[in-house]
């Protein structure tokens, strides 16, 4: 069951508070929401901390990502393509992470002109079939006020499928390089040799790493290490890192 008592006093204060103050019991089901591959490994600590909990951890890749390809990373550089290599790089991560395929779903959702995920009533039946199915205690997503597009339209569709399934449900938005907004509720602290851990992690998806060398100067494992210590010390936190998180309690009637 979830400590709703524990979570609406963190729900209702002002100061962030760490995952594990929260009892979580292994019992509670999980699920992880991606716009992209390597959404997943962005907040691969707190997911870390519910896997050696023992809680049963499902992924689900809404699109193919193959936006973030560049062409000359991609022979050839077709659609197809560029989404195959993207998910075999989710899967080599996962395989590091310790969780198995067969908790991973790619649901290769069309795209709209944009080249991101469309928001349109097909997609979004399909988001809720797939919550219905996994049927989570918490679900992982990313928060809607972000400038990223495919984070805004997995959060919209999410939020939607909620609402039509009516079960209890606690959302956690993570807090991403591109959010515009955010209200932290919750964090993950974690220190150098986790980072290290999370680094080798991020580095299985080498399209996104190359693409980040080249267009940014840095890798994909730095630009997010890189928030994360910008978010434990806007925080005034001990540990050098933080993954923060913003709490929706869906069976409350919070929005």
């Amino acid at each position: 069951m979830l400590p709703i008592e524990a979570l609406n006093s963190v729900y209702t204060g002002k100061q962030p508070a760490p995952l594990e103050s929260i009892d979580f019991t292994p019992d509670l089901r999980l699920l992880a929401l991606a716009p992209h591959p390597d959404d997943f490994d962005a907040i691969a600590i707190t997911l870390r901390y519910f896997h050696e909990n023992g809680n049963d951890i499902h992924l689900c890749v809404l699109s193919g990502g193959s936006k973030g390809v560049q062409d000359s990373y991609s022979r050839p550089p077709s659609w197809d393509h560029k989404t195959q290599l993207r998910e075999q790089e989710q899967l080599n991560s996962c395989n590091f992470f310790g969780i198995s395929p067969t908790r991973i779903n790619f649901l290769r959702l069309p795209e709209a002109n944009d080249g991101e995920l469309a928001q349109d009533a097909a997609n979004e039946d399909r988001v809720c079939r797939q919550i219905s199915t996994i049927s989570p205690d918490i679900l992982f997503l990313p928060y809607g006020k972000d400038s990223n597009t495919g984070h805004q339209r997995t959060y919209n569709m999410a939020r939607e499928a909620a609402r039509k399934l009516g079960n209890p449900l606690l959302a956690l938005y993570n807090q991403d390089i591109k959010t515009l907004a955010f209200r932290t509720d919750l964090y993950t602290g974690f220190n150098e040799t986790k980072a290290d851990w999370k680094r080798t992690l991020l580095r299985f998806h080498d399209t996104q790493q190359t693409r980040n060398m080249e267009t940014r100067g840095h890798g994909l494992d730095e630009r997010i290490l890189r928030l994360n210590h910008t978010l434990a010390r806007e925080h005034q936190l001990t540990t050098r890192y933080a993954e923060t998180f913003q709490i929706e309690l869906f069976y409350t009637g919070h929005s």
